[in-house]
């Protein structure tokens, strides 16, 4: 299961009521932090420091207000007015940068909220120590909704209260309401209509009609599930049209032999390969001549037996004395001549070559650079950046074949990957010859993860060309902007595509507003936020009703006041008061205004 917490759930603290959030740093992730601040009627100062063009005409856009990072952070900070803020979020674009800030608002604001991203660990495990800030790894919050696209037999793993839960997506068996196919103990998170492959519909209600292809994402218990689904791996269990995991059939013989003689000649030199064909040459050419020519003195000929032992012997230099040129014609015996040079020429060359390949080819397994020829069912995964580092040891750590290819042979996660028992193949990934090399078509899944969305999308286009008609590969494609990702989904045909940035900023506006996100996962294509609300006594969820403050969200389980356990039968009409614990599920807009209102006093909720 992929599904544990990917990031601490800690609280920074309450912040106060009123003021404004810095957020430092616009590349990407700031941007969606900022854009789900202000959809919250949030006031938010950005600090520029140096983002790609057109992020800080977006940032205005949204209704931020920028500074620029010219004059040193404490400048930057003061302008974006620190002593009046509320909280501030770190994202610059380096590991330096958001050093800098975090420790100098700890500073001037020891009081502050900090939350930071910080991509090297051991910096931000002396960031949380010893300086009280709150650092968030993107690669944590993100591997598992790859992780799970890849491998997803059992879904994505949420835990609420004391139960694990898991949320699929299947296809539906057949026309009817999702209570008629579902029951009543399965909760339906979403639905993805095949005829309307632009729309979803999120957290709907059990009598909503589906139609027999539609996919339908679902959340319960593993017990629930093998009752309703017990063979998983046989369930269609991608998004849109998510594969069915069916493994390849078992080879014949024949077919074996011709994929070994494939990888021997792909795996071979090509000197050694003329050597070979030489040497093969010359020895048919011995045998030949020899159950042509040669006669003993009793007038008998070499058999086919006799002529090609004669020959290995000739050319291997061993020369036993069984059989003898002395009595031969002129002509044979000056064969016999050509056939030792030449074949200790070819033998002692054939040798060479081959000690040389055996060498080196043992030396490139033990760095982790073999060829990947008799793997299958392994996951490939392209691009070793901290994302992908913890994919490599996620899906290692389940007992399935990594093979990494990286174009960087100084990457500094190699070492990590390989420690992990990854294959680790130095080659473009948008070259079918790189794509035939880790055996693209016996793997499970391919997982492309490097850090630029256009390399993403051509390598991902490229392995979709390479496997064809072939629809048993998944192809889980990274990629930074969420917008960008809805359109590949709907233009190629690429299901797999998870943003990280829509994946990672919840868990950043959540941290600066005190509110307690538990996690973000895919149910199909739409990006959902779990969390846990302490309904605060006088606060805006204080004395509602479910059904009155959900909308598109679900109540999975809500813990009373001074019960130990918490109750996973919610109906609507159930009235939450100050102190309830409830654990709840919906899309990130949606349940972060409902973490948000519950911190709003009641007067002010309307």
């Amino acid at each position: 299961m992929t599904g544990a917490d990917p990031a601490p759930a800690a609280r920074p603290g309450a912040p106060e009521p009123g003021g404004h959030v810095i957020v430092h740093g616009l590349e990407g992730l700031g941007l969606r932090v900022v854009e789900h601040l202000v959809a919250l009627d949030v006031e938010v100062v950005a600090i520029d420091d140096g983002a790609r063009p057109g992020a800080v005409q977006a940032a205005n856009a949204l209704g931020a207000t920028v500074v620029q990072h010219v004059d040193g952070a404490a400048a930057a900070l003061d302008a974006a007015g620190l002593r009046e803020a509320r909280a501030v979020v770190c994202l610059s674009s380096s590991d330096l940068g958001a050093l800098e800030t975090s420790l100098l608002v700890r500073r001037l604001r020891p009081e502050l909220p900090v939350i930071a991203q910080m991509r090297n660990p051991a910096v931000a495990r002396a960031m949380q120590a010893d300086a009280g800030v709150l650092v968030l790894d993107v690669a944590s919050i993100a591997a598992p909704a790859i992780v799970e696209a890849c491998l997803g037999a059992e879904g994505h793993g949420l835990r609420v209260d004391d139960e694990v839960v898991q949320v699929r997506t299947v296809t539906a068996p057949r026309d009817g309401a999702l209570r008629d196919l579902y029951g009543e103990a399965l909760v339906p998170l979403g639905v993805q209509h095949a005829a309307l492959a632009d729309e979803a519909v999120v957290c709907p209600g059990r009598d909503l009609e589906v139609r027999a292809g539609d996919q339908v994402s679902l959340l319960g218990t593993p017990a629930v599930w093998r009752e309703v689904a017990p063979e998983p791996a046989a369930q269609t269990e991608a998004t849109g049209a998510r594969r069915r995991r069916t493994p390849a059939a078992e080879p014949t013989p024949t077919a074996a032999l011709r994929r070994w003689s494939r990888a021997v000649l792909a795996a071979s030199d090509v000197r050694l390969r003329r050597a070979l064909l030489a040497l093969t040459g010359l020895s048919v050419t011995a045998v030949v001549l020899l159950m042509v020519g040669y006669r003993e003195a009793d007038g008998t000929r070499m058999t086919l037996l006799d002529a090609l032992y004669f020959t290995a012997e000739t050319v291997g230099t061993i020369g036993y004395g069984d059989f003898s040129f002395r009595e031969q014609p002129t002509w044979l015996r000056a064969f016999a001549v050509v056939l030792m040079l030449a074949g200790v020429v070819l033998a002692a060359t054939t040798y060479a070559l081959l000690t040389n390949l055996l060498v080196s080819r043992r030396l490139e397994e033990s760095l982790g650079h073999g060829k990947v020829t008799g793997l299958r069912g392994h996951v490939v995964v392209v691009g070793l950046g901290s994302v992908g580092e913890r994919v490599v040891e996620s899906v290692a750590a389940t007992g399935t074949p990594v093979v990494v290819v990286e174009r960087d042979e100084d990457n500094r996660y190699l070492t990590q990957a390989r420690a992990a028992g990854a294959r680790v193949v130095s080659g473009d990934a948008t070259l079918a010859g790189t794509l035939e090399l880790v055996n693209l078509d016996r793997a499970r899944a391919v997982a492309v993860l490097t850090a630029d969305d256009l390399t993403n999308l051509e390598v991902g286009l490229a392995a979709r060309d390479a496997l064809g008609a072939r629809d048993d590969v998944t192809v889980a494609l990274r990629l930074f902007d969420r917008r960008l990702a809805g359109t590949v989904r709907r233009a190629f045909g690429l299901t797999d595509v998870r943003s990280t940035d829509e994946l990672a900023a919840p868990w950043f506006v959540g941290a600066a507003l005190g509110l307690e996100v538990l996690g973000t996962f895919y149910a199909g294509d739409v990006p959902m936020l779990y969390a846990r609300v302490q309904v605060t006594p006088g606060g805006g969820l204080d004395g509602a009703r479910v059904d009155a403050v959900t909308g598109r969200s679900r109540v999975l389980a809500v813990r009373h006041r001074d019960e130990r356990s918490a109750h996973r039968v919610v109906r609507r009409w159930h009235t939450l008061h100050g102190g309830d614990e409830a654990f709840v599920v919906g899309p990130h807009e949606e349940l972060l205004g409902l973490l948000r209102r519950d911190a709003v006093p009641v007067d002010h909720a309307g």
